[in-house]
């Protein structure tokens, strides 16, 4: 892979001249990741001290229906009627308020995500409080809703907002609906407008786009579109996969170890990842990478360009290993379950209504968590294999 290939540490920099404080927060966090595999990982005895990040899915609901989705896509969990009733059960503004003011000595970046967050009733106000609180914020949304509420963001003081955007328009739309596309644009542009008239540099705005078999060969075109709009980075995730074999060892290790169903793997067992030609996306990103671009342009994982075509054919292939996330992340679901991993939340710590939540980060279920985690030989479980969260921060395998 080309050289001019960025780390995710590479957004750091920019940030530094635009907002020190963010830099700061996003440097640490970063740091704290590190800590935790390096040392924590290694020698405490299932619990930590460390809180890098938290995130908050505020709510099953969402407006689009992207296909590959585990939330809402062709084999989403979070769809239809179960969503609905499922959104009866969000927490209040005061409830959140109440977490977030225990979270006051580590100061975490908060990553507000869904669904999508703009159909959390109360998430302007649980962003300003956030803000207001002294912690960074970040959110993930599908951009439809940012042109309406552009003059507020920016008021606010919104840290990092994170666009998912997956081609250009035609492509785009055909994953994500239509008129996607241009809906985001025009909230770009606005928030833009908006920084502009009240001389502000954030929020940072970047995109997210997830690989699949559906725009991988069309990535450049959307890369080529940003250039003017004012972004601060272009994530290419090369997605979360998997197969009906990983699903099944999944299943059965939560069954024997934990004693519980582990139902919210199959939803990546989409098979969007089939057909993916390793040498032309590696060829494609080369060319992604050695533009002149205005901004970094980040591929998680970063990864070998002859591995490209087994990350997607073989995702039984250990990538990345010894996931740090429950020594340093934690996320609160809509209903105020906290658990580990984003995307599964099967194996629940507590719930942040019934206790304060630093008795649940290092309760008995907590401490299980990880040291079963450091039991197995890659420090990973079977369904880890592609979990976005350890693309970011698990090791490298050698040769990867």
């Amino acid at each position: 892979m080309s050289t001019s290939m960025k780390t995710n540490f590479s957004v750091v920099p920019q940030m530094i001249n635009k907002s020190p404080r963010l830099a700061a927060r996003t440097a640490k966090s970063f740091l704290l990741n590190s800590k935790t595999r390096h040392l924590d990982y290694r020698f405490l005895r299932g619990r930590t001290q460390n809180l890098a990040l938290v995130y908050m899915k505020l709510t099953p609901m969402c407006n689009l229906r992207c296909v590959m989705c585990g939330q809402r896509g062709d084999k989403g969990v979070l769809k239809g009627k179960y969503a609905l009733d499922e959104s009866k059960k969000i927490l209040s503004l005061e409830e959140y308020k109440k977490f977030i003011d225990q979270m006051w000595f580590h100061r975490p970046l908060f990553y507000l995500w869904g669904g999508e967050p703009f159909m959390y009733p109360h998430l302007m106000d649980l962003s300003a409080y956030i803000v207001k609180k002294g912690m960074g914020l970040t959110i993930n949304t599908n951009g439809t809703y940012l042109e309406e509420n552009a003059e507020r963001i920016v008021k606010d003081k919104w840290g990092a907002i994170f666009i998912s955007l997956d081609g250009f328009e035609d492509v785009n739309d055909k994953i994500r609906g239509k008129g996607s596309y241009q809906k985001v644009m025009n909230g770009i542009k606005a928030l833009d407008r908006e920084k502009k008239k009240q001389n502000s540099q954030l929020p940072h705005v970047g995109i997210v786009s997830v690989v699949s078999n559906m725009n991988y060969l069309h990535l450049d075109e959307l890369v080529v579109a940003g250039q003017d709009y004012g972004l601060s980075w272009h994530i290419i995730n090369l997605g979360t996969y998997t197969n009906d074999s990983i699903v099944q060892q999944n299943t059965q290790f939560y069954q024997d170890t934990f004693g519980i169903d582990h139902k919210h793997l199959d939803a990546y067992n989409t098979g969007y990842n089939n057909g993916i030609d390793g040498e032309k996306l590696s060829g494609i990103l080369d060319k992604i990478h050695d533009m002149n671009s205005k901004y970094p342009i980040i591929t998680v994982p970063k990864i070998s360009s002859s591995k490209i075509g087994e990350y997607y054919s073989h995702p039984e292939t250990v990538v990345r290993s010894k996931c740090p996330i429950p020594w340093s992340q934690v996320n609160i679901n809509y209903n105020g379950d906290v658990h580990f991993c984003a995307d599964y939340p099967d194996y629940t710590l507590g719930n942040i209504k019934d206790e304060k939540f630093f008795k649940i980060y290092n309760n008995e279920k907590a401490v299980k968590f990880r040291k079963e985690l450091k039991k197995t030989e890659h420090g990973l479980f079977p369904g880890c294999l592609r979990c976005y969260q350890n693309m970011l921060f698990g090791k490298r395998m050698k040769g990867f």
